[in-house]
């Protein structure tokens, strides 16, 4: 169990959009984009531009499927982040924890928010920077090394299906305590 004090503890809500705060700014552009194809769209179908319109509507669902898309990852992360404060509250910096979550700059960013609301930000960062991680892997890994991937069930549910994981710990209950 863990036995540091922990630091003050944020609200769910600023948890949840620390964790996909990458994925919410891309959110924002995708909207945008949308936006501006369904315009396109219009006038490409008002001036009976045949081809414009089949290549500006291929844009647009294109655009408005990744909002969805985003939304999904940012809950599949939100649900890595609970796993994770858990899991180093439980048992403190663990390699192996920290490997779970290594494979995708989303995943990362949830077990590092975890693991900073937790005090052990730190150890973490320099775990992933022995391992050769560094800020400009954006790209997640297993993309690099399948490029296949879009076919297989485990990136679609690891991406964007993660099961609910309700936490086992009130971690403001926890923290109110530990600073009495």
């Amino acid at each position: 169990m863990f036995t540091k004090s922990l630091p003050p503890q944020p609200s769910i809500f600023v948890s949840y959009f620390r964790v996909g705060r990458l994925l919410y700014l891309s959110l924002i552009l995708f909207v945008l984009e949308s936006w501006l194809y369904w315009e396109a769209l219009y006038r490409a179908y008002h001036e009976a531009y045949f081809l414009w319109g089949l290549f500006w509507g291929w844009c647009f669902m294109f655009s408005f499927v990744h909002i969805y898309l985003v939304l999904m990852d940012g809950w599949s992360r939100y649900q890595n982040y609970k796993r994770a404060k858990d899991q180093f509250f439980m048992y403190g910096f663990n390699e192996r924890i920290a490997e779970t979550y290594i494979s995708s700059k989303c995943q990362r960013m949830a077990a590092e928010v975890a693991a900073e609301e937790l005090g052990i930000k730190e150890e973490l960062k320099n775990y992933y920077r022995s391992r050769g991680v560094r800020w400009f892997h954006y790209i997640p890994y297993f993309m690099l090394r399948d490029p296949v991937f879009l076919f297989k069930k485990s990136f679609w549910s690891r991406t964007f299906l993660e099961k609910n994981y309700k936490s086992k710990f009130n971690f403001h209950t926890i923290q109110l305590e530990s600073s009495i």
